[in-house]
């Protein structure tokens, strides 16, 4: 009777899966928004049954998409798939809310990577390269059109944005890490209140204010950045690379850190709770304000600051 109503509940929850993957494909405004979803059936299933039978649900849910979609139905099965039953599984063994969204980031970050590879290798589609391809096209067409007009740019804000171009190509890697952890941080969103409908219990995130990164973590930036400053590697290496997007995420790191002390700080104090809002809001509109708070984040995490301020 228990198997007949595993297989019962999977079945309800593959069509689930494969109506809200047709929308996803087919219907585009309305599918922009529900592919977020698409983790919700694995969410449901993993958190409710053992990590095999999630595993046989994935595959099983994988072929389907096959079956039903076009060739760009098997990454949406892969990645929201593979993520929603890692999480699902993780919320069954009743982990911490930062294990579940970490576990599900890396593995939402694993499908993508190996998506685009096998889309470059197999298919030749590389959509990174051919969109900073046009956007090189765009400013250099820009470019000829103001110097027909007479109105050239200085020669060094032309060099300055070239360079940005190579840049954030370099920091590709990155930008998937980051897109991979705040889509799962979506899926969650959207995804958990529906679970606790179902009778799921779901692990809350703890204030913001409370959040304090492993002191690793800035060991991590540390070395780094020596390693930066002694090796200078070479534009276009590997350890060039390697190394720039590394300062790059761990910087993002300790602005978190500097963040979250400056909501401590507030929260402690008693201050104003638009303050903290005010911070975060200045830090996309003055960029300078970044480093100020990341060796906020620094000092704090370095210098234990929370735990002499409570000491005192």
């Amino acid at each position: 009777m228990k198997n007949t109503y595993k297989l019962t509940q999977g079945a309800i929850l593959l069509a689930i899966f494969a109506v809200l993957l047709l929308i996803t494909l087919y219907v585009p405004i309305l599918g922009s928004v529900l592919n977020l979803f698409l983790a919700l059936p694995f969410l449901l299933f993993g958190a409710k049954y053992d990590w095999k039978s999630t595993a046989v649900f994935t595959v099983a849910a994988i072929l389907l998409s096959m079956i039903l979609g076009s060739i760009f139905a098997i990454p949406l099965a892969l990645t929201y798939g593979i993520s929603g039953a890692v999480m699902g599984v993780m919320i069954r063994e009743e982990k911490s809310r930062i294990s579940i969204t970490a576990a599900g980031g890396a593995a939402f970050l694993i499908n993508l990577v190996v998506v685009y590879a096998v889309s470059v290798a197999l298919f030749n589609m590389n959509f990174i390269q051919e969109t900073f391809e046009m956007m090189r096209a765009s400013f250099e067409k820009s470019l000829e059109i103001l110097k027909g007009l007479g109105q050239a740019p200085d020669e060094n804000y032309i060099k300055q944005f070239r360079e940005a171009f190579g840049m954030l190509e370099t920091l590709v890697p990155s930008f998937f890490v980051m897109i991979s952890f705040f889509a799962v941080f979506l899926i969650q969103l959207v995804s958990f209140p529906f679970l606790k409908r179902f009778g799921i219990e779901t692990p809350k995130w703890k204030p913001f204010r409370e959040l304090v990164l492993p002191k690793s973590v800035l060991w991590y930036y540390l070395f780094t950045m020596l390693a930066l400053m002694i090796m200078r590697p070479e534009e276009g290496t590997y350890w060039f690379w390697a190394l720039v997007n590394l300062s790059f995420i761990l910087q993002a790191l300790m602005v978190v850190q500097g963040i979250s002390f400056i909501f401590y700080i507030t929260h402690a104090k008693k201050y104003p709770k638009a303050l903290p809002i005010i911070v975060v809001v200045l830090l996309f509109l003055l960029p300078y304000m970044l480093s100020i708070v990341r060796i906020l984040g620094i000092i704090d995490l370095g210098f234990d600051l929370r735990k002499r301020l409570e000491e005192k």
